[in-house]
């Protein structure tokens, strides 16, 4: 597998949005589920249990592939998990 890049968008939204760095490397590492959105875009997805929230979210890393690598595009999470893990993700 290509090495993965994080861009500065993606980074800022880690911490923006309070999102667990290791639960978006685990994401892109171990996906549950990736969803193609572009020929060169895909979500990879993952569940988790937020201590925050006190309940499961799903991180969503966007990451577009490149000749020599993956580069982390953004990041998001949602508790919105059946929504999400339902659409044809493989």
């Amino acid at each position: 597998m290509k090495p993965f890049r994080w861009s500065p968008h993606a980074l800022k939204k880690l911490a923006d949005r309070e999102i667990p760095r290791a639960e978006a490397e685990q994401a892109l590492a171990s996906p549950e589920a990736v969803a193609p959105v572009h020929p060169t875009r895909r979500f990879f997805m993952r569940r988790y249990f937020d201590a925050r929230f006190q309940q499961e979210m799903l991180v969503r890393a966007l990451v577009e592939e490149t000749a020599q690598e993956l580069v982390v595009i953004t990041v998001c999470i949602t508790s919105k998990v059946d929504k999400y893990m339902e659409k044809g993700a493989t």
